[in-house]
């Protein structure tokens, strides 16, 4: 999961997240769905059968297993489940069609729903989300260019071996002849 959907992992657990694109079909399904589906996936049994019978429709799927919801008061488990799908939403997106994984908007994401949880039980305002994704965004592309020196470094070190092996290949060769 950590190559795969760093951010979903870091933020609903690995094993809730693989369960998420396991019943989606891929990541990129996963990516497609809106939130409403998302926090659903996993209950349309009960949806089906909530809609026939006219009855209420469940409030949570798979996400119900995240420790989020276990955190979260009873009249608020709601609540937590709609915005959290908002948020596994994001982060499949980003897990999706990012090109470098890293799981620094996952971090903040679950950084949010922590947060959002505290709201619910004592009043204290969150921070809004387009501060907290700027904060995000900047990080990512600190994380993103020390990759890239990283990979520029091992590029250069296979260039040298390569060269080195090529000669070592040239030099066996004369000797042999």
């Amino acid at each position: 999961m950590g190559q795969v959907a760093p951010n979903l992992a870091m933020l609903i657990g690995e094993q809730v997240g693989a369960r998420l694109i396991a019943h989606a079909g891929s990541l990129t399904n996963l990516a497609k769905y809106p939130a409403s589906t998302i926090q659903i996936l996993g209950a349309e049994k009960a949806l089906f059968r909530a809609l026939k019978t006219k009855g209420n429709t469940p409030k949570y799927g798979l996400i119900y297993h995240s420790s989020h919801i276990g955190k979260a008061n009873t009249q608020n488990k709601g609540r937590i489940s709609r915005y959290l799908a908002n948020k596994c939403a994001i982060a499949s997106r980003i897990d999706c069609f990012s090109d470098i994984p890293t799981a620094v908007f996952g971090d903040h994401l679950k950084q949010q729903v922590s947060d959002r949880l505290k709201f619910y039980d004592n009043g204290e305002l969150p921070p809004k989300n387009v501060d907290v994704m700027k904060i995000a965004l900047e990080e990512a592309e600190v994380e993103r260019e020390q990759i890239l020196v990283k990979e520029k470094k091992r590029r250069k070190k296979e260039k040298k071996r390569r060269k080195a092996a090529e000669a070592a290949a040239a030099a066996a060769a004369e000797l042999a002849e």
